[in-house]
């Protein structure tokens, strides 16, 4: 077995682990969690056990559900942590356009910072994020077309942009490369 699905792998055990520690600390079951967060039962279940690999958006659905920052059930808290880059977790949607690497949480899960990586000509379109949570990108590398609500924005490499991230939003690579990406997302 490879050290990358041994990552993989450890990663999934630790979600799941950390999924049901949040959910008796909510006193929830996972009925409750299902109709909270809009996951099957049976997927929660299967998340909790560690036999199934979530997607990006499932586990926004369920940090969204449960009133938590993504981060929650992505890191062990330390005070202080080193994420080099390529070699920590990376979670992706569907179809692995998007991926993003989680980098820091603060103490108390308001602030979290990603580093995302957008295939050539590809869209991301995440699902909507924590009422009143605020998003700030910064395009690393690349040329980024970002569409928040109606209109869009297109930014070159070391431009930032900041949007209420509940509102619908869509990240598209405009570039025959590989477009970075640097994310915080800061829940009120």
């Amino acid at each position: 077995m490879s050290s990358s699905k041994d990552e993989t792998q450890q990663l999934i055990q630790f979600v799941g682990t950390k999924l049901r520690e949040l959910r008796k600390e909510q006193k929830l079951s996972l009925e409750e969690l299902a109709a909270k967060t809009g996951v099957s039962k049976l997927t929660l279940g299967n998340i909790e056990r560690g036999e199934t690999n979530p997607t990006l958006g499932m586990m926004w659905k369920i940090t969204n559900g449960l009133s938590l920052p993504l981060m929650a059930l992505l890191k062990p808290e330390n005070n202080i942590n080193i994420v080099r880059a390529g070699q920590g977790p990376q979670l992706s949607g569907n179809r692995q356009e998007w991926v993003i690497e989680p980098l820091f949480s603060d103490i108390r899960g308001s602030l979290e910072m990603y580093r995302a990586f957008l295939k050539p000509h590809c869209k991301y379109v995440p699902e909507a994020h924590h009422p009143g949570s605020i998003e700030i990108a910064t395009v690393m590398s690349g040329e980024v077309q970002i569409t928040i609500g109606e209109s869009s924005y297109t930014l070159n490499k070391y431009d930032s942009i900041q949007f209420v991230a509940s509102e619908k939003h869509t990240y598209t690579n405009l570039e025959d490369e590989q477009a970075v990406l640097h994310l915080a997302i800061n829940y009120k």
